[in-house]
């Protein structure tokens, strides 16, 4: 597949993804903790990333990062040949996360995880519901999070992306022979 260039949140973040990559990442949002899970779900989901974003307040700069991501993966998400849909339960360490996923068109995001106490970046708002939410409405995607188990913060933030990198993975490629036959 050919790489999709985007530019999105008013020219605040440049993406490429490249959805049949080897996985690498260069990415450069401003917030290093953003930086380290994008490589991650770059390596899980065998994306080839770069994205960066322009500076600004941390918040904006989460923000921008995950419309910029969503809008570029649009287009490998809906294609005709794309499955539309992925799920994965992956581990980081004692914390285990499941994600689903779907191109729905209706951008929506159900999660039980609640960080806004956690002061992931020094930043006091829940980075990861931030970002999640501008992905699903970047990429129209409906986005199911489950925490199954976890305690610690960056264990529990690692399992997430690493199961959305899988998830988008899945959704961005063909379905199995037995999936598009209809068995």
């Amino acid at each position: 597949m050919a790489a999709i260039e985007q530019v999105g949140e008013g020219g605040r973040a440049r993406v490429r993804v490249v959805v049949s990559g080897a996985g690498a990442a260069s990415v450069d949002t401003g917030v290093s903790v953003l930086d380290h899970l994008l490589g991650l779900l770059a390596r899980y989901a065998s994306f080839d990333l770069e994205l960066q974003v322009a500076p600004g307040s941390a918040l904006e700069e989460v923000a921008a990062a995950g419309w910029a991501l969503g809008d570029a993966l649009a287009g490998p998400l809906t294609a005709p040949d794309a499955r539309g849909y992925g799920s994965s339960a992956i581990p980081a360490d004692e914390a285990l996360a499941h994600v689903a996923l779907e191109a729905s068109g209706r951008p929506l995001v159900v999660s039980n995880v609640d960080l806004t106490t956690a002061h992931v970046a020094g930043l006091g708002a829940d980075v990861l519901a931030r970002f999640l939410d501008r992905l699903a409405a970047g990429a129209g995607l409906t986005l199911h999070v489950r925490l199954i188990e976890g305690r610690e913060t960056q264990h529990v933030l690692e399992a997430i992306f690493k199961g959305l990198g899988v998830a988008l993975a899945q959704a961005c490629r063909p379905p199995r022979r037995k999936e598009a036959e209809g068995g």
